[in-house]
């Protein structure tokens, strides 16, 4: 296994999000995290990067304790996140938003390359500032900044929210021919059948705790329904 969150407590302040969740990720595929919103997805994503500390639980990475390790070690590890919001900074321009992350790696613009390789659409954006950008372009965008750090490991937040209908199949299709790539992949998602379909293995979470977990595939789908009804 490449990623092992075990029995997490995570919270805001006072606050509990995350009662005891455990979640395992393989070195290859997809594992996905279904739930409604305010379910505790964000939140798993945030401690699994480093963002938030658990207040009990590890977390561990290629069998190494990292529940206390900063987000820029788990991504100089290989980990690298795309959180919700397509976000990207938007009075820079595309070829900009690129290059500010290209620029603190020796192998920078070679991994550029490679980026734009899998995101071709935005050769043609390079000079248009990220802001001026669709919200499918966008998470192109921020996708393909995470790439540029060659991730063993990607975790996405909602990668498919708020994207026009045209681009969603395009977006999904990037996200099954990375992982065919061999990059493992943590999928957070409110898609069904997409999830279902691209991923492994789920867990379905409800107010902060794990519901079902299982094998992936489209027969899923009446468990995981009953699951998210809890």
């Amino acid at each position: 296994m490449m990623l092992k969150i075990s029995n997490v407590e995570v919270g805001y302040g006072r606050s509990t999000v995350l009662h005891g969740v455990s979640v395992t990720v393989e070195t290859q595929g997809v594992t996905a995290v279904l739930g409604h919103n305010g379910a505790g997805k964000s939140t798993l994503l945030r401690a699994a990067i480093g963002l938030l500390k658990p207040k009990r639980g590890t977390i561990t990475l290629d069998g190494d304790d990292i529940t206390r390790l900063a987000p820029h070690d788990r991504v100089a590890r290989g980990m690298a996140y795309v959180p919700q919001g397509q976000q990207c900074f938007p009075h820079l321009t595309t070829a900009e938003n690129l290059q500010l992350i290209a620029d603190g790696r020796r192998d920078g613009r070679e991994s550029l390359a490679e980026a734009l390789e899998m995101f071709p659409a935005l050769k043609e954006l390079l000079r248009r500032r990220a802001g001026l950008l669709s919200g499918g372009q966008r998470q192109q965008l921020a996708i393909a900044r995470a790439l540029i750090t060659r991730p063993r490991l990607l975790l996405l937040d909602e990668p498919t929210e708020g994207i026009q209908p045209s681009v969603v199949a395009e977006i999904e299709q990037k996200i099954v021919a990375l992982a065919q790539a061999g990059i493992a992949i943590l999928l957070v998602e409110q898609h069904l059948g997409f999830a279902l379909s691209a991923a492994d293995n789920y867990y379905v979470l409800a107010a902060g705790r794990t519901t079902a977990s299982g094998p992936a595939d489209l027969e899923a789908t009446p468990r995981v329904r009953e699951a998210l009804s809890v």
